[in-house]
């Protein structure tokens, strides 16, 4: 499985996913291994082939990886910790705070952890709109398939620094959420995203907190 990792990531021509070490791929498939593990009882992922979880799971979340600007961050609606636990495998020096509803989840994320060694990572139960402990702290608030931009930021505007930015990784061009933003948000990038081994458009909306 580290070869079929260390094939996927030569394929993104993307610097800093090349640079990962020994022991940070070891984690990686690692995570893969327990992720396959518990969604036999937990169900936590809808992908039961593990080689397609490195691809649509892994990579697909290393992927923004080079968009992180700052040291905290929230990934919000992280059910399995996903795109929250490889981001801080690939990046040790940043901290994350990985926020669900569902404590199987939660629990699986703190197992990980303990089992990986992973300690910039804090796993939270709670919903997004109830979790106040870390107003206006984070640097970046990341989102994969949680909501609609609207939603998401409706719910997610206490989390922020006055300069962060939320991070929302998404399918298909959100044309329709981008037309329903409010004005006061302000739309600083859209790039289209080469997910290796990923069928369909992928793409990364970060816009600023004002």
């Amino acid at each position: 499985m580290k070869e079929s990792l260390k094939s996927l990531l030569s394929q993104t021509k993307i610097e800093s996913l090349l640079m990962l070490d020994e022991n940070q791929l070891d984690q990686l498939v690692q995570l893969v291994e327990q992720l396959d593990k518990w969604n036999k009882a937990y169900n936590l992922t809808s992908v039961r082939d593990p080689k397609q979880m490195v691809s649509r799971h892994i990579v697909d979340s290393l992927i923004i990886s080079p968009f992180l600007t700052g040291d905290r961050f929230i990934d919000v609606g992280t059910g399995p910790g996903l795109p929250g636990l490889p981001l801080a495998i690939a990046n040790p020096d940043k901290s994350f705070v990985l926020l669900d509803s569902l404590g199987k989840r939660i629990r699986f994320i703190r197992q990980v952890c303990h089992q990986l060694g992973i300690k910039n990572v804090q796993a939270v139960q709670s919903r997004v709109e109830y979790y106040t402990e870390q107003n206006n702290s984070f640097d970046g608030v990341l989102s994969r398939a949680f909501a609609s931009l609207d939603d998401m930021l409706t719910w997610c505007k206490h989390l922020p620094k006055n300069n962060g930015k939320f991070l929302a990784l998404k399918g298909q061009y959100p044309q329709q959420e981008l037309d329903e933003l409010s004005e006061q948000y302000k739309i600083e990038q859209i790039s289209s995203l080469n997910v290796p081994g990923v069928d369909g458009d992928r793409h990364i909306v970060v816009i600023s907190a004002q």
